[in-house]
């Protein structure tokens, strides 16, 4: 996960087949979606 934090300019979170965020990288790491399903929420 930091690799892809570090190195995008934009990022899609896809959780079993459905997109669950899309920005950039630090807003995406803030939606509660992905944090509850990849950070551990």
């Amino acid at each position: 996960m930091n690799v892809v934090m570090n190195r995008c300019d934009w990022v899609i979170v896809m959780h079993q087949g459905r997109r669950i965020a899309e920005g950039p990288p630090e807003t995406v790491k803030a939606d509660p979606a992905v944090i509850e399903s990849y950070l551990g929420g």
